[in-house]
């Protein structure tokens, strides 16, 4: 019989390399955007930014508010 030789070393080496393969791609999975779907988010924020700030008021009723006695 004769047995296999398994370096310890080699093979805690692999198995860490592995691992860490496997978390990327789990990261990039969760956390990872295209270039292309980062642009549509800024455009898409940016054109409701532009709609809400054309339907606001000219005069902010906050300060209006706080002139008036209570």
């Amino acid at each position: 019989m004769s047995a296999e030789i398994i370096n310890f070393n080699k093979y805690r080496k692999v198995s860490e390399k592995d691992e860490k393969q496997n978390k990327a791609a789990e990261n990039r999975r969760k956390h990872g955007r295209t270039k292309a779907e980062i642009r549509i988010e800024v455009r898409d924020e940016t054109t409701s930014k532009m709609k809400l700030d054309g339907k606001q008021l000219d005069g902010d009723s906050s300060t209006e508010d706080h002139d008036k006695p209570a």
